[in-house]
């Protein structure tokens, strides 16, 4: 079995495996026509079950022609230009490179000692990214599995930051359709049920800053402690980015850690033309970035950054067989001093390789071009009297729902709009995905590939009309 440790002695034996793999990869992409197969879990579930783990085949093309079988043929493609569901991008090969040199080398970024070059590599990334959002001098930050864990690193900051003794006082403030990461950290970070105070939003879904305003002067007067503002830079239902230089304001005023989600919008960090959009972002305490969003990143790659490095001493304990404290006053740079895990991989490698090979403006031109697809989609959904769209997007999501002319039941309209979007799915044409929005049925564009064209978004919502109308009708006849 030491034949397929990799070594000097199997490199040749790992070229040859991995081009074998590298190959029929690129073979499925470019014979992929459409996003998805359609495939159910039940069809799908009996493949996967009879494979008896305990008999390996020894065989590495016999292993990839059963990994078509369960897993290639029927995964879904973000790459396509009709996948536009989620916030999964299409990813940059220089990244897809990247990915497979940190995988062959294997380095864990939690010490000097295990991964060296790879340490200064991801500090400068850090240092970069930090400067790109305007922190200042003091800043710093660390790599994470991404914006969950980013948000949450950066609320235990703030927690330990807080100006009272009793976490059963502290509150944290966040947007109606702010990330569900927020409530699940101030579970994890042992904050009481009432700790999220849900902040209301506008039209265009963002937060509402007198309301913010005034639930921290009710916070204040009910003798509890203001613990962190959360702040989003582009949310996950609509793409909208909160006021950030007023509630920047608001939290200075009452003294209250401001943390920015910029999961998504942290693409507008490299854009061109739109960098604006998230003007405010430097007055931060603490930002969540994930570059495998909008940076085209393949999973995982995310940050956490800080306005002042020495708050990440939360986040720093000491052990004797890794990082004994002695090593910070030899200057050995470990990252563990500042991360959540321990060992860690290289993620950072991937967005240097794509930096030194496109440029962050080249990062940019293509995220400027899914917003400018977004807007484009925006135009068509407003014109089209079939659907109503919720907000004129920020950033590339499109929020909407099919309206058909001779149905006024709103329960009926949901029904045909989850009926539409599962319809969609199985038939593997176009992968969409759904929200609500006042308690009603949406579906919802989340639009990160550059090669969608607005043709690509005209035929989809034909399609979803179409299935929408199938179900009604059948709907009709049963009634009849």
């Amino acid at each position: 079995m030491r034949s397929h440790l990799l070594n000097d002695a199997t490199a040749e034996q790992y070229r040859r495996s991995v081009t074998e793999g590298v190959e029929r990869v690129a073979a499925k992409l470019a014979a992929t026509d459409r996003p998805f197969t359609g495939v159910t879990v039940d069809a799908l579930s009996p493949r996967i079950d009879e494979i008896d783990l305990d008999k390996p085949l020894h065989d590495t093309a016999a292993v990839l022609d059963e990994l078509e079988d369960v897993y290639l043929r029927d995964a879904v493609y973000f790459h396509h230009p009709r996948y536009l569901a989620h916030l999964n991008c299409p990813v940059v090969i220089p990244a897809v490179l990247g990915e497979a040199v940190l995988s062959a080398v294997n380095s864990s970024l939690d010490t000097w000692d295990q991964s060296a070059g790879g340490t200064l590599i991801e500090r400068k990334l850090i240092d970069w990214t930090c400067a790109r959002i305007g922190l200042g001098p003091a800043a710093d930050g660390v790599f994470t599995s991404g914006g969950t864990q980013s948000n949450l690193q950066a609320l235990l900051l703030a927690r330990e930051e807080a100006k009272t003794d009793s976490f059963a006082k502290l509150r944290i403030f966040a947007s109606e359709v702010s990330h569900f990461s927020v409530k699940k950290s101030a579970k994890l970070l042992g904050l009481g049920p009432d700790a999220v105070v849900s902040v209301p939003v506008d039209h265009d879904k963002r937060m509402q800053t007198v309301a913010l305003a005034r639930e921290l002067e009710r916070c204040a007067k009910d003798g509890l402690a203001p613990m962190a503002v959360v702040a989003t830079g582009g949310t996950t239902d609509f793409g909208s980015i909160d006021p950030l230089p007023e509630i920047a304001g608001l939290c200075e005023q009452y003294g209250v850690w401001m943390h920015v989600d910029a999961a998504y919008g942290c693409g507008l960090l490299a854009s061109l033309k739109y960098r604006d959009r998230i003007a405010g972002i430097e007055r931060a305490d603490s930002v969540t970035v994930d570059y495998h969003k909008s940076f085209f990143q393949p999973v995982s790659s995310s940050a956490v950054l800080v306005r002042d490095a020495a708050t990440l001493r939360h986040a720093t304990y000491h052990a004797e067989y890794l990082n004994p404290r002695r090593m910070v006053q030899e200057r050995i740079p470990n990252q563990v001093d500042k991360s959540l895990q321990t060992t860690r991989r290289f993620d950072a490698l991937k967005l240097w390789m794509t930096l030194r090979v496109m440029g962050a403006d080249g990062i940019g031109e293509l995220f400027d071009e899914v917003c400018d697809l977004a807007a484009e989609g925006w135009k068509l959904l407003a014109a089209d009297p079939r659907y109503d769209v919720v907000v004129q997007p920020s950033l590339s999501t499109l929020v909407f729902r099919y309206i058909p002319a001779a149905v006024t039941d709103p329960a009926e309209i949901d029904r045909a709009n989850l009926y539409a979007r599962k319809a969609l799915f199985a038939s593997g044409d176009a992968v969409v995905a759904g929200t609500k929005v006042a308690g009603r049925h949406y579906l919802k564009f989340t639009l990160l590939n550059p090669e969608t064209t607005t043709a690509d978004i005209a035929a989809v919502l034909d399609l979803i009309a179409g299935h929408a109308e199938q179900y009604l009708g059948e709907s009709l006849d049963r009634a009849s």
